[in-house]
């Protein structure tokens, strides 16, 4: 069991307000804002309420519009667009202090039969013998004085992350915008597609977006960095389990005027391609002399 992975599938039941109204608390990240990943997993968990019959959702379209108060809850409307035969539409918007500051459009399909094919999963060494990003950056902790944000290096995650190609954070070297991570969660899940996919969602906000800073010799801790999601998008494949091993590849094509774009695939262990991803995000460089 894992009591941090319990407590984030438990902020994912959120409390009914109203029709189509929900209400949720932030229970993870840092605690100067609410972890992206979590909003919109919950998001996720307020649309499926909504849905009924066996309609599975297969693609979502994200937009962080500010960051979230930890400190505050967070009301999830989710507007019903579209009721189709094969296919239902949902938009979500989460909001806090009266304004919003996330919002999302998810597509749900009747599973069908059709053409079927994917890309091939990359041949990469397996993670029994990689370090955990957490031990990682525990011993990062070990031998340097880090922000409190990234203090949460030394508890428990509720997703396991255990990269290929580890980063330097004090000392990052120039390299390609290409990063590989396996990843599973804390513990054992029920047979629930629905849960999968917004853990899955949660997961994926992690190590997408500080790909493209890899060839600039930059990490989420260089002092003067401001890092921050814009939008992300997710296609949801093929039905999967996030409680057993699977690879994340990202990749990171472009980053100009101030923003860094990357795209992901992620992969079960067997090489079954089960989901997509894309994010943008700010990634803008503040020295002394530039005007804040």
């Amino acid at each position: 069991m894992s009591k941090v992975l319990d407590d984030v599938i438990a902020a994912n039941r959120l409390e009914r307000l109203d029709d189509n109204l929900f209400r949720g608390y932030g229970n993870w990240g840092p605690e100067i804002r609410l972890y992206g990943g979590q909003v919109m997993s919950q998001a996720m968990s307020a649309a499926q309420q909504t849905v009924q019959g066996n309609f599975v959702l297969h693609s979502m379209h994200a937009y962080f519009m500010r960051p979230g108060d930890p400190q505050r809850a967070v009301v999830y409307d989710v507007e019903l667009i579209r009721e189709g035969r094969s296919f239902l539409t949902r938009r979500v918007t989460a909001r806090q202090h009266g304004a919003a500051i996330f919002s999302c459009q998810l597509s749900y399909q009747k599973p069908e039969g059709g053409f079927d094919h994917q890309a091939p999963m990359p041949q990469v060494v397996g993670p029994e013998n990689l370090k955990s990003e957490s031990q990682l950056l525990a011993g990062l902790l070990f031998k340097s004085k880090l922000s409190p944000p990234e203090s949460r290096a030394q508890e428990e995650w509720p997703i396991d992350y255990w990269p290929l190609q580890p980063v330097d954070l004090h000392n990052p070297q120039p390299h390609a915008p290409l990063s590989q991570v396996w990843l599973r969660a804390a513990a054992p899940l029920p047979d629930d597609l629905a849960l999968h996919q917004q853990l899955l969602a949660f997961a994926s906000d992690h190590n997408i977006l500080i790909t493209a800073l890899r060839p600039h010799a930059t990490s989420f801790v260089t002092p003067g960095l401001q890092i921050a999601t814009i939008d992300h998008a997710m296609w949801f494949h093929r039905p999967f389990r996030i409680d057993d091993w699977m690879l994340y590849e990202i990749e990171s094509p472009s980053a100009s005027n101030a923003r860094g774009f990357a795209v992901g695939r992620i992969f079960q262990r067997d090489g079954t391609l089960v989901a997509s991803v894309s994010q943008e995000g700010l990634i803008r460089k503040w020295s002394e002399s530039t005007p804040q």
